[in-house]
């Protein structure tokens, strides 16, 4: 599996930003997608992950309320709708694949990981 993300950019606190990742492979609704995200400095972290069908989602608690992960499995795509940002949203987020079942969080979990995207909100 092949994944590219897209959609990052310069936004205000407070704006919304969509995030884009394609997937290649014809296997794709067999995957657990992931966003993960690191910030200058900081470690990567866990940010929201999709099941394979889209029914179940999950999201860290610092973004709770204000992200959502999203699917089309007709497209390869997964989406990551991100509302409210702050200036703390401030990182690369990549997009991953997991072959794992259930609900995945760590990265070492992930089999597949995107080459990023840089989200950067100003104060």
């Amino acid at each position: 599996v092949q994944l590219q993300a897209s959609g990052g950019g310069l936004v205000q606190a407070g704006d919304s930003l969509r995030l884009s990742c394609a997937a290649s492979g014809r296997t794709f609704s067999g995957y657990e997608m992931g966003w993960f995200r690191q910030a200058p400095g900081k470690e990567r972290e866990f940010v929201a992950t999709i099941s394979g069908s889209g029914g179940n989602t999950y999201y860290a608690d610092s973004v709770m309320g204000r992200f959502t992960i999203s699917r089309d499995n007709a497209k390869n795509m997964v989406y990551l709708q991100m509302n409210s940002l702050k200036p703390e949203d401030t990182a690369v987020y990549y997009c991953a694949a997991s072959g794992t079942r259930g609900r995945a969080v760590r990265g070492r979990e992930y089999d597949y990981w995107g080459q990023g995207t840089l989200v950067t909100v100003s104060s």
